[in-house]
């Protein structure tokens, strides 16, 4: 078969993508095999890929297929979440775009807008996945609002409430103006920004002249004051006790109060107290029975109950109010003030703390084994590091407030009573039935009951997704759940490590008793090359699947983890697909080199063929044990280095070059066959990262039958290895180095032939691969020596010199620089090993063996310096 010159990834991709899809070798069932379970962190339905979700996916994609090869049951599970904030938004900006308010539509209208919005965009990204090749079992494809996982979400809520852990209760919660629903602590983003700091006065009742004065950054919310408070420890305010003051601007008379959790030392010591908008101020008047007056609407405007500036937006009325207090005689001063304030993680919009009626769950004692099995490594999350965080999250939780004020979503099973009571049920005919045994009244129809209009928060439904997407919670002893779960790896952002992991192993011992899954990689952030986190505002966050276009998927997955230890961040640059892409073409033209030898199986295969041949294998042996290591270490990053490495150096570099025949003739049969052997092992090892290519190579490698793939073919076992051998076999590759460089110093070609005598010492040679010198160095011949030889030029590998006799034509003067240059550098050497070992405390502390070493590297040094000392006394 014609092999193309250059590699065509647009059209190996798409042809093997399908190959793979056609025969089903994503798919799994439960069978006798150990399964390996992965759930895919589920993007927005209406998300499109972005740099996050390259390197997320191809690490998962990478554990996948090499646990396939492994032999394991292989199972990806795919999907999407209907993200009600972010995907709400989108339907209502559509819906004003063509002139509707979503509240002219009933909800039923605008959930038709929603699904039809959902059905259109929804999926995207997933198509996405596939042109990075990834291996999912597209058949288990869930979403968060579909059948099996809306009846989960809605059992779990109706079983924790009957379990008394849900409750509904009047709570501070965070405001989101713009979305107009109550947010969890996790979805508030404090940012340090720069604000001012307004010193007020407030006139004390009854006085002409006297006033207290408070500091706030937010003098909008004074219309919203119902006490102004100080410590009771403050001498500068005991006379104070038990006067009122008049609330500026609108003479609302408030009482003055003490409390020990105002801080003497901050602003001026006095403290206006809003209890509707503040969460420290709502805890204070709780204690002292203070009135609550909610100044703002639900979507950041004034109320009626503000007084002034009614239907004003709250940071119009921030710098309107300012000028009425100065003319008031009310501003001390306004100082420059840098604070964190809250933003809405969805909108990005600052939260409004607000007193509201909210759905909660008690997390208190549902944390306690999430907690333990984390901080015991039952659970282990790579790096460690990420357990101080959790834990530390874990142990200050609140409540979780499940409730948003939307209407995307599922729907709260809450149904409401005439007489203000209510009932909790899966179904509408639950909950009428609950009802009319709670009120004794049979006649009561669906039309007297009223279901909650709020929706769960989108985390409450993800929370279950290593349960629900096996239907583990409809059906708890199915046998795909008793088969796939606990699964094995989640692969995730530490961004969400709140939002998402940690729920996830609270509902994994609530309802399975078990975690949900073993090991937790977190990846890092995607930088660019200025540390800046990508985003479309900065302009700096390349589309994928442009990338893809341009480096091939193969590319892409190697350039993404070139540089991306877990759980740091990733700086990426454009050059790290193009060193994918040329790494791609390293393999691609290996194979046209191979591939284009002509064989003979009558000639007998050469002794260094045999000796390449023998020592790759011990070297391949070990590079899959330390890679191995690494995956079971969870370092992806270092385990594709030794894969690039092998094939970039070990492979192509030598082994090719060692059994390349010479031009224009044949190499033998047994030493191609045995290449064409450990090639097809050099691609499975290469398949998890580089599924295309090697597909391809491999299936061209030899002949193989319609359904065979690399993807379901074993990957390579470590069966031992000869350290010894390895370590001798650095010292021939050192050798040959050396000769390339006396080729290249004394401008000789690589064609014509040269000599090569070896003064053998203790260590640097081993004459039983000759052979090998003899062909990479193309030598006429080679032999030992006991004596220094003259005019040559010579190189050290350890204790052995190396001499290429170079006649008339050594450049002497340049031989002594190169060899002093060697003395200075090695007795620097020596001189630094000195210094450890004439240390008595690292002599009498270190291990035995660590000292053993330091010694080593001192007589090698000492050999070293005196083969130096007589080449130069030679030469001069």
């Amino acid at each position: 078969m014609e092999i193309p010159s250059k590699y065509n990834p647009v059209e190996v991709e798409d042809k093997w993508y399908k190959y793979w899809m056609e025969n089903k070798f994503f798919h799994s069932e439960p069978d006798e095999r150990e399964p390996y379970t992965i759930v895919i962190p589920p993007p927005n339905v209406t998300g499109v890929l972005h740099m996050g979700h390259m390197l997320n996916n191809t690490i998962q994609d990478i554990l996948t297929r090499r646990a396939r090869m492994l032999g394991k049951n292989a199972c990806w599970v795919p999907g999407t979440d209907h993200a009600s904030i972010a995907t709400e938004a989108k339907v209502v900006g559509k819906l004003k775009d063509q002139g509707i308010s979503k509240f002219d539509l009933s909800r039923d209208e605008f959930l038709g807008h929603a699904w039809e919005w959902t059905h259109k965009h929804g999926g995207i990204i997933l198509e996405q996945l596939k042109k990075l090749g990834a291996s999912c079992d597209w058949d288990r494809t869930a979403f968060t609002m579909d059948e099996p996982r809306s009846v989960s979400v809605i059992n779990v809520f109706v079983d924790l409430y009957n379990k008394g852990l849900i409750y509904r209760g009047v709570r501070m919660v965070n405001w989101d103006p713009a979305a107009k629903t109550a947010l969890s602590d996790e979805e508030v983003i404090f940012k340090e920004v720069q604000s001012k700091l307004y010193y007020l006065k407030y006139k004390i009742e009854g006085s002409e002249n006297e006033f207290v004065t408070i500091a706030t950054t937010r003098p909008e919310t004074i219309l919203g004051d119902t006490a102004v408070c100080v410590n009771p420890n403050d001498p500068r305010f005991t006379h104070l006790k038990g006067k009122r003051v008049l609330v500026p601007l609108i003479n609302r008379s408030i009482p003055i109060i003490e409390d020990e959790y105002v801080d003497m030392e901050f602003g001026t010591g006095c403290l206006k107290i809003t209890p509707a908008h503040d969460v420290n101020d709502y805890e204070i008047g709780l204690r002292f029975n203070l009135p609550s007056i909610d100044i703002f609407n639900d979507d950041g405007t004034l109320s009626e109950k503000a007084g002034l500036f009614v239907g004003e937006d709250r940071m119009v009325v921030r710098d309107k109010i300012m000028p009425e207090l100065e003319a008031a005689g009310n501003v001390a001063k306004v100082e420059d003030y840098t604070n964190k304030v809250g933003f809405s993680e969805r909108t990005h919009v600052p939260i409004e703390p607000k007193l509201s009626a909210q759905w909660f769950l008690k997390m208190e004692e549902l944390v306690k084994p999430a907690l333990a099995n984390v901080m015991d490594d039952t659970i282990m999350f790579h790096p460690p590091k990420f357990k101080n965080i959790y834990r530390h999250w874990m142990e200050n939780i609140k409540d979780w407030c499940i409730s948003r004020q939307l209407w995307w979503g599922h729907r709260i099973p809450v149904y409401y009573l005439a007489d203000g009571g209510f009932v909790v049920a899966e179904t509408d005919e639950k909950a009428l039935a609950l009802a009319k045994e709670k009120t004794g009244n049979a006649a009561l129809t669906m039309a007297d009951l009223h279901q909650d209009e709020d929706v769960l928060d989108t985390w409450f439904s993800s929370w279950l997704w290593p349960i629900s997407v096996f239907d583990g919670v409809r059906d708890p002893e199915n046998k795909e759940i008793q088969y796939y779960y606990p699964t094995n790896d989640l692969v995730t952002a530490p961004d969400i490590i709140f939002f998402w992991v940690a729920r996830m192993i609270i509902t994994g011992y609530e309802y399975r008793d078990q975690f949900p899954f073993k090991n937790v990689y977190f990846t890092g952030m995607v930088r660019d090359k200025l540390r800046r986190k990508m985003s479309k505002s900065l302009g700096n966050s390349p589309d994928p699947l442009d990338l893809i276009a341009t480096y091939g998927a193969d590319g892409v997955r190697v350039g993404m983890l070139l540089c991306s230890p877990a759980g740091g961040d990733l700086l990426f640059d454009e050059s790290l697909p193009q060193q994918g892409a040329g790494f791609v073409t390293k393999i691609w033209n290996s194979f046209r080199l191979v591939n284009g030898w002509e064989v003979d199986n009558k000639i007998p295969q050469p002794e260094h063929s045999k000796l390449a041949i023998a020592w790759f294998r011990e070297k391949f042996s070990q590079i899959v044990e330390q890679t191995d290591d690494h995956f079971d270490k969870f370092r992806i990053s270092d385990a594709l280095m030794s894969v690039y490495t092998t094939v970039r150096d070990e492979f192509s570099g030598w082994l090719l070059e060692m059994v390349k025949p010479a031009y224009q003739q044949p190499i033998d049969g047994k030493t191609y066959e045995e290449l064409i052997d450990i090639f097809d092992e050099v691609l499975r090892f290469l398949h998890p990262f580089m599924p295309f290519v090697s597909e391809e190579i491999w299936q061209l490698l030899k002949e193989r039958k319609q359904g065979e793939s690399i993807m379901i073919s074993a990957w390579p076992k470590s069966t031992g290895y000869d350290e010894d051998m390895i370590s001798r076999f650095e010292d021939v590759k050192e050798a040959i180095a050396g000769l390339r460089t006396i080729r290249t110093k004394n401008n000789i070609p690589n064609k014509d032939q040269i000599e090569l005598a070896v003064i053998p010492g203790d260590k640097g040679y081993a004459s039983e691969f000759n052979p090998v010198l003899v062909k990479m160095g193309n030598l006429s011949a080679m032999n030992e020596v006991s004596e220094e030889v003259k005019l040559a030029a010579s190189f050290l590998v350890k204790s052995t010199t190396f001499y290429v006799p170079l006649g008339a034509t050594i450049d002497v003067e340049e031989e002594l620089k190169k060899l002093q240059a060697e003395l200075d550098y090695t007795k620097g050497f020596l001189a630094s090993v000195m210094k450890k070992l004439s240390n008595e405390r690292f002599v009498s502390s270190a291990p035995e063996a660590v000292v053993a070493i330091e010694r080593a590297k001192q007589a090698d040094a000492e050999a070293k310096i005196k083969v130096l000392e007589d080449q130069i006394a030679s030469l001069k």
